[in-house]
């Protein structure tokens, strides 16, 4: 039997991005843009060094963070997207991260073996690297993140390099993988984030979902026809069993940046950076 859906529930994107990084629109035109889904907004736009557009210093992340509490928005997301692999997110003092609704963090790059760095949209696996190996790379990066990083949100956990994505997710995320990958979220409070631009497979979030991580939505949308669609992450969790009101939403489930004393209030949870 299909339980009964409260008709007044949002889902939140958590998960989208502005002028402020590398998005098309302006903050107030993406929330409007999300609001017309009938989809709750997030803003969370790029604070790394390693971007050509996107927050790049403390002082700019100050004034991306002015900016969006100006708007005097009480149900706005106020986030950012941290690069596992820059140093920035360590660096941001305590009074700037408990500015932030929720971080999420992503694994734009990984360090491989011999020290190099391989980015997930550039470049070829190095000569010798099999397409296994480096999986048990990725694998072993995902749970040294999932320790040292405090975020609320692994963004596109399916996101690999360029040269993997013809071959089928269910071959590269053996099951032994995703399961490494689900206790390393489950066990850090981080949430496996199903995401609209980098689709994973459902057996993956199922495993997820069964394996204790919480499970979020995000369009990672860029475009005014992109941000805010989350209709296909939130069929999916239905799918797996995720029930509407357990969706990660930092507003309702307090972050590692907030405390939920009579509430989700802005507080400080103990953090060392972010991104």
């Amino acid at each position: 039997m299909t339980p009964t859906r409260d008709p007044s529930w949002q889902p939140r994107d958590c998960h989208a991005h502005t002028t402020w990084s590398d998005g098309d629109l302006p903050p107030t035109s993406v929330i409007a843009a999300v609001r017309a889904r009938g989809v709750r907004p997030s803003i969370s736009d790029h604070v790394t060094r390693d971007a050509s557009h996107g927050l790049t210093s403390v002082d700019l992340v100050r004034a991306y963070l002015d900016e969006l509490e100006s708007l005097g928005d009480p149900d706005l997301g106020i986030a950012g997207e941290f690069c596992w692999h820059d140093l920035l997110w360590r660096e941001l003092p305590p009074d700037v991260v408990r500015r932030f609704t929720h971080r999420i963090g992503s694994l734009h790059a990984v360090v491989l073996p011999d020290g190099s760095l391989l980015d997930m949209f550039h470049g070829d696996l190095p000569a010798g690297l099999t397409p296994d190996a480096y999986m048990d790379v990725h694998v072993a990066t995902l749970e040294r993140f999932a320790s040292e990083m405090p975020v609320d949100i692994l963004a596109h956990p399916t996101l690999l390099p360029v040269p993997l994505r013809a071959i089928p997710l269910e071959e590269l995320w053996t099951e032994a993988r995703e399961a490494r990958a689900v206790a390393a979220l489950a066990r850090a409070g981080i949430a496996f984030e199903i995401s609209n631009r980098y689709r994973a497979h459902e057996r993956f979030v199922r495993r997820a979902h069964v394996g204790g991580a919480r499970i979020s939505l995000g369009s990672d949308g860029h475009s005014a026809t992109a941000v805010g669609d989350v209709a296909w992450p939130l069929a999916v969790a239905r799918a797996v069993g995720v029930r509407d009101e357990d969706l990660y939403d930092p507003l309702r489930h307090g972050a590692h940046t907030r405390t939920r004393s009579g509430g989700a209030t802005r507080g400080s949870r103990a953090a060392t950076g972010a991104r």
